[in-house]
């Protein structure tokens, strides 16, 4: 039977544009959003509505399989109104709700619609939010589990046109006495001191923002940039992706590096990135990203510039390095801190870090792994 929560009740009051659900586990974030929206289409009709998440087998386990139940437990389920190739649900007004993934480009930049509805949002890229958002004519929800900071927090936290809400499992009356359980049980482990229960008890009971598990970096902190070496410089490369410029200075008596962002751009040709490290670098030294060695060769006529060395083991080997050194991290380094924050091996126990959240982390990488590991790197030159 369905039921009206706390939750919902709580949902349905958020009024700007953009609207933000933040929360644990059992909270009926989802369940709470779809109930809206279904109640939205069925009241405005030939409107049309968007729920995407990071793949098609996410929606069946969740969205979807939510929408089908509110559905059928309000009475107003049609099979046949419902398309399983397109994934796609018409109700008799003309109105409609379509599923698809993150993944799908075509979707990402196609058409418009009214409502977006993005579950589990940290999940996806910021990128993908925007293409979506600058394509929704009425209102937007996205929802997460608070795992760490994410571009959330970043791009819309202080946002005029957004509504932030924090849901736990106490606004549902309607959550598993058995989920309510291992809540409960998590909540004693947290009070015992034990770390990872008081992460997990902050995250998914209480609704507020943790720390990513399995982070590969934990020795990092925000500070003032100090330049207590000849400062070099770290390079990555990209058009879609951003081309970014990273700044280290190594204090090795006390093992701490000094990092601070100099830029992070999309789509600059390589005119303006020589424009832009001389701004920021002016003839101090840059390693740049190895598998471009055409650009490295342009921007050696106005830069200091120098190919990393790359090979079996050389991400793991400069993970290593910087694990090793206590960092200090400039405040205005807001990309980097993202991407610290959510870098992470692929799986427990694995050596191979995930292929994302690394842009700013593979030029920080090149920088140290140069002066640390190369012979040479006293010797700076032209390349």
């Amino acid at each position: 039977m369905f039921q009206k929560t706390t939750a919902i009740k709580k949902i349905q009051k958020l009024s700007r544009r953009i609207r933000i659900v933040q929360g644990g586990t059992s909270a009926s974030k989802t369940f709470g959003i779809i109930a809206l929206l279904i109640d939205y289409n069925i009241k405005n009709a030939k409107t049309e509505t968007s729920i995407i998440a990071e793949s098609i087998p996410h929606l069946r386990r969740g969205a979807i399989r939510d929408f089908k139940k509110i559905m059928e437990e309000t009475g107003r389920w049609n099979h046949e109104s419902f398309n399983k190739s397109l994934l796609t649900y018409t109700f008799a007004n003309g109105s409609v709700i379509e599923f698809f993934s993150a993944d799908a480009e075509g979707k990402l930049r196609g058409a418009r619609r009214d409502v977006c509805y993005i579950n589990e949002a940290n999940n996806i890229s910021f990128d993908s939010y925007f293409q979506l958002a600058v394509r929704t004519r009425d209102h937007i929800y996205i929802d997460f589990n608070p795992t760490s900071n994410f571009w959330a927090h970043d791009e819309l936290k202080d946002d005029d046109d957004a509504d932030w809400l924090i849901l736990t499992y106490k606004d549902n009356e309607c959550a598993p006495d058995s989920a309510v359980k291992e809540i409960m049980r998590a909540k004693q482990k947290a009070d015992q001191g034990n770390d990872y229960w008081r992460n997990w008890y902050r995250v998914y009971g209480l609704g507020l923002t943790g720390t990513l598990q399995g982070a590969i970096f934990t020795n990092w902190r925000e500070g003032q940039f100090k330049e207590v070496s000849k400062s070099v410089f770290g390079q990555d490369y990209g058009f879609k992706d951003p081309t970014t410029l990273i700044q280290t200075s190594i204090d090795k008596e006390n093992k701490t590096i000094y990092v601070k962002q100099c830029f992070y751009k999309t789509g600059l040709s390589a005119s303006e990135i020589a424009s832009l490290n001389k701004a920021f670098a002016g003839n101090s030294l840059i390693v740049g990203d190895s598998a471009e060695p055409r650009l490295i060769q342009s921007l050696s006529k106005s830069c200091n510039i120098v190919p990393t060395i790359k090979g079996q083991g050389s991400i793991t080997f400069g993970i290593a390095l910087l694990q090793d050194y206590d960092l200090i991290i400039s405040p205005n380094s807001k990309q980097l801190i993202d991407e610290l924050n959510n870098y992470r091996w692929l799986e427990k126990k694995s050596q191979t870090p995930i292929d994302a959240w690394n842009h700013c982390i593979d030029a920080l990488r090149y920088s140290i792994a140069y002066q640390l590991s190369n012979p040479n790197a006293g010797e700076y030159h032209v390349y």
